[in-house]
C-alpha cells in the first residue's frame, strides 16, 4: 500500500507527497498534461521540442544541469503522445534546489533566439538520426497514419516533418509555452525521505505566486471505428522482411484494458507464449515475434511485430500468424493461462514500483488520470481479470477486418 497526502494551490498546481523514510534521496516529478496529441497537425513535434527547450535555462537559473549536479542530483524527461514529464532524484536535504529549479522554468523560461536555433538542430538532427536513417525507424510512423485516420495519435511525438519544427516561429512557442507550461496544467509528486507539510510549504513558497496559464480545454476527436483490414506495402534499406499487425484496444481507464494486455503476454511473453510455441520454436516461420499494448491514455494499439525466417516469404509468414490469431477464438484461453501472465504481470508491476522515480511518476500519472487511488489497486484489476473476460475481447477485438497490416519489405 502506498500512502500519500494531497494537496492543491490556489493556482490549480496539484501536489502530491509520498513520504518514505527508508531512503535519503528524494525524487521530484513534474508532469505537464501535454503530449503530442495535444499538437496543431499542421505543427507537430513541438511538445518533444518543448523538452528540450526545458532544459536551456532559465531566469535565475542558466545552467539547469550544472545547478542540480552541484546539488548531488540528477535528472531526465520523456515525452510521448500523452504527456512531458521531467523528473529529479537527489539527496533529500537539498529538494528546495531541485524545486526552485522547477518552479523558475515554470515561469522564467529563456527562450532565446540562440537556445531555440540550437535545440531545433537537436531535435532535427533527432528525426533524422532515429526515424530516417535508423533501420525500420519509419514503422511507427507508418503504423500510426494507418491505425489513427481522425485522432491526433496519427502522428509520433516526433512529428510529422522536419519542417514542423525548422518553421516554428518563437511567437508560436512562446503561446505554447504560456498555454500548456502553466501550474493549472501541471502535477507535482515527491517521493522520498521528507516532511510532508514541509514539502507543502516549500511547493507553497516557490509555485504560489506562479499565474495561471491560458489553457483552453483541449478538443480531441474520437478515432472511428475501423471495420475494413487496412494494409501498407513497404520497401526499405534494412536486413530482412518484417510484419506489423495493429488492433485498436480500449482507453487506460477502461475495464478491459487489462485484458487486452494480458492477452498480448499471453501471445508473446516467454517461452510458453502461444506465438513463441507456435511459430518461433515450433514451425519456425519466425525467427523473432512480440506482442505489447501502447499503453496510452486514449484508446490504443495492441500491436504484433516480427522477422520471417529467411526460408519463408512475407506472405507465407504473414498468413501462419493471422492462423495463429484465428486459433484464439478456436481454442479459448484457459485459466491457467490467464492466471499465469496475471501473476507476471502483478510482479512486474510491484518490483517496478521500488525505486522512489517510480513512486513518483505513478503517483503523478494516476491523478492526471482522475482516479489516483488506482495505484494500490492496479494489482488487483490484474488477479481480477478471468479467463471468460479475456476471450470475450479476444471475441470482439481479434478480428482481422479491424486488423492493420504493415508488410515491409526489405529491397
Amino acid at each position: 500500500m502506498l500512502h500519500f497526502s494531497k494537496h492543491q494551490l490556489a493556482n490549480g498546481l496539484r501536489l502530491i507527497v509520498h513520504e518514505d523514510k527508508t531512503t535519503p534521496l528524494v525524487c521530484i516529478n513534474t508532469l505537464y498534461n501535454v503530449g503530442a496529441k495535444f499538437e496543431n497537425p499542421k505543427r507537430t513535434g513541438m511538445a518533444h521540442l518543448f523538452e528540450h527547450l526545458m532544459f536551456t535555462g532559465s531566469k535565475h537559473a542558466v545552467n539547469f544541469d550544472k545547478v542540480l549536479e552541484a546539488a548531488g542530483g540528477e535528472n531526465n524527461a520523456f515525452t510521448n503522445n500523452d504527456i512531458t514529464n521531467y523528473y529529479e532524484t537527489l539527496p533529500a536535504i537539498n529538494i528546495e534546489t531541485a524545486i526552485f529549479l522547477e518552479a523558475d522554468r515554470m515561469q522564467n523560461l529563456s527562450l532565446t533566439n540562440k537556445s531555440i536555433k540550437a535545440q531545433k538542430s537537436v531535435v532535427i538532427e533527432e528525426f533524422k538520426e532515429r526515424y530516417l536513417n535508423q533501420p525500420y525507424g519509419d514503422m511507427d510512423e507508418l503504423i500510426r497514419k494507418m491505425s489513427f485516420k481522425t485522432h491526433p495519435y496519427r502522428w509520433s511525438t516526433i512529428g510529422i516533418a522536419e519542417s514542423h519544427i525548422a518553421d516554428a516561429t518563437k511567437s508560436e512557442l512562446l503561446d505554447f509555452y504560456h498555454r500548456y507550461y502553466s501550474p493549472d496544467n501541471a502535477i507535482i509528486a515527491v517521493a522520498g525521505n521528507v516532511n510532508t507539510q514541509k514539502v507543502i510549504d516549500l511547493i507553497e513558497k516557490y509555485f504560489g505566486n506562479i499565474p495561471q496559464g491560458n489553457l483552453k480545454k483541449a478538443i480531441i476527436p474520437k478515432e472511428r471505428i475501423q471495420n475494413k483490414q487496412r494494409i501498407i506495402e513497404h520497401w526499405s534499406e534494412v536486413a530482412q522482411d518484417a510484419i506489423n499487425i495493429s488492433m485498436h484496444m480500449p482507453d487506460r481507464m477502461h475495464p478491459d484494458y487489462y485484458a487486452m494486455d494480458l492477452i498480448s503476454d499471453i501471445l508473446s511473453n516467454g517461452k510458453s507464449s502461444r506465438l513463441y510455441k507456435n511459430l518461433v520454436k515450433g514451425k519456425k516461420i519466425f525467427t523473432e515475434l512480440d506482442a505489447w499494448i501502447d499503453g496510452s491514455i486514449d484508446p490504443g494499439l495492441l500491436q504484433i511485430f516480427g522477422h520471417p525466417h529467411s526460408k519463408y516469404s512475407l506472405k507465407d509468414a504473414e498468413n501462419a500468424l493471422l492462423e495463429s490469431l484465428q486459433e484464439l477464438h478456436e481454442n479459448p484461453v484457459t485459466e491457467y493461462e490467464c492466471s499465469k501472465v496475471a501473476n507476471k504481470a502483478v510482479s512486474s508491476w510491484i518490483f517496478s514500483g521500488i525505486p522512489i522515480s517510480n513512486k513518483a511518476f505513478n503517483l503523478a500519472y494516476f491523478e492526471l488520470l482522475g482516479d489516483i487511488g488506482r495505484i494500490n489497486e492496479e494489482s488487483e484489476f490484474y488477479l481480477k481479470t478471468t479467463h471468460e473476460q479475456i476471450q470475450k475481447n479476444i471475441s470482439e477485438r481479434i478480428n482481422p477486418n479491424q486488423f492493420s497490416i504493415l508488410r515491409y519489405y526489405a529491397k
